[in-house]
């Protein structure tokens, strides 16, 4: 990849579009999640036009290298290229790929790098083109932003620093963590109420057990929610929708 003498433009860099909308008469508004620029606003001028080099171009989940320009926050788009390795996303996988955009296009900061999320971003397109196991893609890639973005989710310790016992039931408070629950379950109002085991499993990316699948399920949706505020996200209803993912 290589990066112009100019400190303002950028060449040839790995990048992928997380979602277009269109600007003024005939240009576009192009997300981009670029490696080692984090999310990037780009213009790309005259795309909508049915001649221009870029209109075919600009498809979310395919590797791209693209050249952009600019000081302020919304960049000019130059020119793109093909990357290496293309990728079809079909059906519920591909929800869960727009899904994906939309936490990042929610959650990612403009112009944080990112580098190792970009990485993972990568890989998880590529899981998902394949098919399987949807669901526990979409539980890993959840806990790896908000452990990409800083937000502690301590998953081997309670609140008191206690090592988490599978056996037991505790209460997850976003931003705070596991609390153990005395006696028999109970009704959770703040918070959400998951077994030991689930936050154990999850430390060590092990998701084959059944409960361990729903409860995980339950706190990243919990935890997503308070990250986000009010304002739900599209894809995720969907993706109830569809088939619980």
């Amino acid at each position: 990849m290589a990066v112009s003498s100019n400190s303002h433009r950028q060449d040839n860099q790995p990048v992928y579009v997380l979602h277009t909308y269109p600007f003024k008469e005939t240009s576009l508004v192009v997300e981009l999640f670029a490696y080692g620029f984090g999310r990037v606003a780009t213009t790309a001028k005259g795309a909508r036009r049915p001649r221009s080099a870029m209109r075919g171009m600009l498809q979310s989940f395919q590797p791209l290298l693209a050249t952009w320009s600019g000081k302020l926050e919304l960049k000019t788009l130059h020119s793109l290229e093909w990357g290496s390795g293309l990728l079809l996303l079909k059906g519920e996988a591909l929800m869960c790929g727009f899904y994906l955009n939309e936490l990042l296009l929610r959650l990612l900061p403009r112009e944080d790098p990112h580098e190792s999320l970009f990485e993972y971003y990568s890989a998880t397109l590529k899981i998902l083109a394949n098919g399987e196991n949807l669901a526990t893609t979409l539980r890993r890639f959840e806990l790896k932003l908000l452990q990409e973005l800083g937000y502690a989710i301590p998953l081997q310790h309670d609140v008191s620093n206690a090592q988490i016992l599978e056996d037991f039931n505790y209460r997850y408070i976003a931003e705070h963590g596991a609390t153990k629950l005395n006696g028999s379950p109970a009704r959770v109002n703040n918070g959400i109420q998951l077994l030991g085991k689930t936050l154990i499993d999850m430390a060590s990316d092990d998701y084959n057990n059944i409960q361990t699948q729903q409860q995980s399920k339950q706190l990243m949706r919990y935890l997503l929610a308070h990250y986000l505020g009010d304002k739900p996200l599209h894809t995720r209803q969907l993706l109830i929708d569809l088939q619980g993912l």
